[in-house]
């Protein structure tokens, strides 16, 4: 076995995230804006030249073979034959249920990385592919870059972002996905917008109203951020988070964070930090 390297697994934002209709099969039609923050998880990766695919470490309520980083290597190692294997340690900082991609991220990550220990060099666009059954957020972490996406949040466009800064707080609950997409006072009708450059300081989550009816929590947080700003939810919560124009002004806001709540303060990405491994 060869020794472990350390990666990044950045936390995503939604900027706005519209529900604009609902396919034939159930899928429901988004437009969204994804940006990356230097805030996520960190996996430490190893080849393996017996092919066996092993999570390095233990972690509280996530079994190995329900793991997305287990789940996106064997996915890789199956479609494209090869024979070697990895040992993946995930050290968790991105909270589960909370909208920011952790999971997503960390598969992402995993497919980047052994992408190229396993010298495979398959394009960007294959690997999205292959992402893309690991789940709806995966293909966006593995487009590497800040995007408008559509469909059902699997066609980006890139964008060019203002440089930014973000308060992120962190409530204690892990939202159901699927249970905000199948409540039936869900927003499905949204207008798309159109005409860029959007106004993403305005922008707003169609899934927050059913959000905070169901996790009271995450109403609490928005209030409390809404005192500095447009605050909005990410994906489908429960994270909520506000936009300062520098670093100064996110820290300002936060040192003023309750004891009752968590969060952090995180600086806006451009691409995401594995981006320079060539996919």
């Amino acid at each position: 076995m060869n020794a472990a390297a350390e990666f990044a697994a950045p936390a995503k934002l939604n900027l706005m995230l519209l529900v604009t209709g609902r396919r034939a099969d159930g899928y429901h039609l988004l437009q969204t804006v994804f940006r990356f923050i230097d805030f996520g998880d960190v996996l430490r990766i190893a080849v393996r030249e017996d092919g066996r695919i092993v999570r390095a470490n233990e972690i509280a309520g996530l079994a190995a073979e329900d793991d997305l980083t287990v789940r996106a290597a064997r996915l890789l190692q199956q479609a494209s034959g090869t024979v070697l294997g990895a040992d993946i340690a995930l050290e968790k900082c991105l909270p589960m249920g909370g909208g920011l991609g952790g999971g997503s991220s960390d598969a992402a990550s995993v497919l980047i990385v052994l992408n190229r220990l396993w010298k495979l060099d398959w394009p960007r666009e294959r690997l999205q592919a292959l992402a893309s059954q690991l789940g709806a957020d995966v293909p966006v972490f593995v487009f590497g870059e800040s995007a408008l996406a559509t469909g059902v949040g699997e066609q980006f466009t890139p964008l060019k972002l203002p440089p930014a800064w973000y308060v992120v707080l962190l409530p204690p609950v892990a939202v159901a996905t699927a249970r905000i997409f199948q409540d039936p006072d869900l927003i499905r009708n949204s207008i798309p917008l159109t005409i860029p450059p959007f106004s993403f300081a305005a922008g707003r989550n169609d899934l927050e109203a059913v959000v905070c009816r169901h996790y009271p929590e995450v109403a609490q947080h928005l209030a409390w951020l809404r005192q500095f700003g447009n605050a909005r939810m990410t994906g489908s919560g429960a994270c909520v988070f506000a936009e300062f124009g520098d670093e100064s002004a996110a820290r300002e806001v936060f040192g003023r964070l309750p004891q009752t709540m968590r969060g952090v303060v995180a600086r806006g990405l451009d691409r995401h930090p594995l981006q320079a491994m060539g996919v």
